[in-house]
C-alpha cells in the first residue's frame, strides 16, 4: 500500500488523477490522505469522483472514501478491462481530465475501448478540448498510442453538458523520443467558439487576434455551433511545427471584453516563443505522464525542453518517482525555461 500525503506541492486534484492511472497500471493499492488539500474548498468535488469511480470501473477496484467532500480515499485495483464505458459528470467538471486519467491505462491493456463522455469541454481552468484533439493527441499518437477523438457537444461552465466520444486501440507499443525544440512552423490560424452569442463576438476576437499576430481573414475562422451549447466562449490560436502542435486556448470570462481575451492569448503564445522550447508549461505537465510510461516500457530514456517548469509539474514529477523506478531531472536552459529528462534507475 503506498502512502501520499496529496496535500504536499500543488496540492490540487493532479496528485489524485496521476496516482489512480499508476495505480491501476502498477497494480499496487494505495491510500490517500489530505486530497486537494491545498486548495480552499479540500477533498473530493463531483469531477474528482468522476475519476475515482471511472478507474474503478475499468479495473473492478476496492475504493473506500469515494464521496463528495471526502478527504481520505483507499484504492486497491483489479485487472484492467477494456470495454464500452460511459460516464456523467452532472456538473460542468472537465470530462477532459477524467480523459486523462483513464487514457494511460485502457492504451495499455489488451483489446480496444470506447469512452463516453459527458460534462465540460471548455473550461477554464482544465485542458480544452482543442488542445487535447490538436496539441496532446498528436503527440501521443507518435508515442505509440493513438486513439480517435470526437467532440460531439461543447459544454461550458456552469451548464456543462458536453460530450465525447474517444476510441482507443489498446496494447500500445510505446517508443519514446526527445523533443528539444518545436521545429520550423509550417501552419498557423485561430479559431473562436461562441455558442448561445452574437456572432459578432466571436469575429471581434478574431480580428483583434489576427491583427496581433498578422494573420490573413483565412486562417481565422468562427466555428460552427448550436445555440444550446453555451452561452460560452473559447479562442485558441494553434501553430503546426515539425515536431509537435502548439495550442493557446482561452476561455472567457464574463463581461470580459474580446481584446482582453485575444491579448490575453497572445502573451501566453508570445511568452513561450521567447525561449524556443518545444513544450509549453501545460503541455510540460501533462506529457510527463505518457513519456513515463514509455520509457518504463521500452527502458530507453528520453528529454524534452518546457518554456516553464510549475509547480504542478514537480509535483507530478515527484509523484512518478514514489510510483516508477524512473529518475526526472530538470535543468535550466539559456533562453530561459528547462530541459526535462527522464530515464530508468
Amino acid at each position: 500500500m503506498i502512502e501520499i500525503d496529496a496535500s504536499e506541492g500543488e496540492g490540487g486534484g493532479q496528485v489524485l488523477r496521476s496516482s489512480l492511472t499508476l495505480s491501476m497500471l502498477t497494480g499496487q493499492a494505495m491510500h490517500l490522505t489530505k486530497i486537494r488539500g491545498g486548495r480552499p474548498k479540500p477533498g473530493l468535488m463531483r469531477q474528482h469522483l468522476a475519476c475515482v469511480t471511472g478507474a474503478q470501473a475499468i479495473c473492478g477496484a476496492r475504493v473506500e472514501g469515494a464521496a463528495l467532500g471526502s478527504t481520505e480515499l483507499r484504492f486497491e485495483p483489479g485487472p484492467l478491462k477494456a470495454g464500452h464505458y460511459r460516464f456523467e459528470i452532472s456538473t460542468a467538471g472537465s470530462c477532459l481530465l477524467l480523459l486523462q486519467t483513464l487514457w494511460p491505462a485502457l492504451m495499455q491493456v489488451q483489446g480496444a475501448s470506447e469512452l463516453e463522455l459527458t460534462g465540460g469541454t471548455h473550461n477554464p481552468m482544465a485542458p480544452a478540448f482543442p488542445f487535447i484533439e490538436q496539441s496532446y493527441a498528436p503527440l501521443l499518437a507518435r508515442l505509440g498510442a493513438p486513439a480517435e477523438l470526437s467532440l460531439r457537444r461543447a459544454g461550458f461552465y456552469p451548464a456543462g453538458g458536453g460530450q465525447l466520444k474517444v476510441s482507443i486501440p489498446g496494447q500500445a507499443q510505446l517508443d519514446p523520443f526527445d523533443l528539444l525544440e518545436p521545429g520550423p512552423l509550417r501552419d498557423s490560424g485561430a479559431a473562436c467558439m461562441a455558442p448561445a452569442l452574437p456572432r459578432a463576438v466571436a469575429e471581434r476576437q478574431l480580428e483583434a487576434l489576427g491583427a496581433a499576430l498578422a494573420l490573413p481573414p483565412e486562417q481565422l475562422q468562427v466555428m460552427p455551433c448550436r445555440q444550446h451549447e453555451g452561452p460560452g466562449n473559447a479562442l485558441w490560436i494553434w501553430q503546426a511545427h515539425e515536431h509537435l502542435n502548439t495550442v493557446f486556448c482561452s476561455i472567457s470570462e464574463k463581461g470580459e471584453p474580446g481584446a482582453a481575451v485575444a491579448q490575453r492569448t497572445v502573451r501566453a503564445l508570445s511568452q513561450h516563443l521567447e525561449t524556443g522550447a518545444a513544450l509549453d508549461v501545460h503541455l510540460a505537465d501533462q506529457w510527463l505522464l505518457p513519456l513515463a510510461l514509455a520509457v518504463r516500457q521500452s527502458g530507453r530514456a528520453a528529454a524534452f525542453t518546457a518554456s516553464a517548469w510549475s509547480l504542478h509539474a514537480q509535483t507530478n514529477a515527484s509523484l512518478i518517482e514514489r510510483w516508477l523506478p524512473l529518475q526526472i531531472r530538470t535543468q535550466p536552459r539559456e533562453r530561459g525555461g528547462v530541459r526535462v529528462d527522464v530515464s530508468s534507475l
